[in-house]
């Protein structure tokens, strides 16, 4: 299945990846190596991608593509949660 990331999704991605480089940069290509792999099970098994409950209007929906809404890494602070 074909995996999309959003134009926000990538925003994260480049947050995160600026967040690493700055505070982590011995974890950069581990990271990124972890991502392409997580990437590539959701696109092979959508269902191992577990619901957003917390989103309302965001709905599971079988298609030919997984669209990626938003990349959050955990030493971040989590913007699904409020501060």
């Amino acid at each position: 299945m074909k995996v999309i990331l959003t134009d926000e999704a990538l925003r994260d991605l480049d947050e995160i990846l600026s967040f690493i480089a700055l505070n982590y940069p011995t974890v950069g290509l581990s990271f990124e190596k972890r991502l392409r792999t997580v990437l590539r099970r959701v696109g092979n098994w959508p269902q191992s991608a577990p619901k957003v409950e917390q989103r309302l209007g965001v709905r599971q929906v079988t298609t030919d593509a997984i669209e990626i809404l938003h990349i959050h890494h955990a030493a971040r602070q989590s913007f699904w949660e409020p501060e």
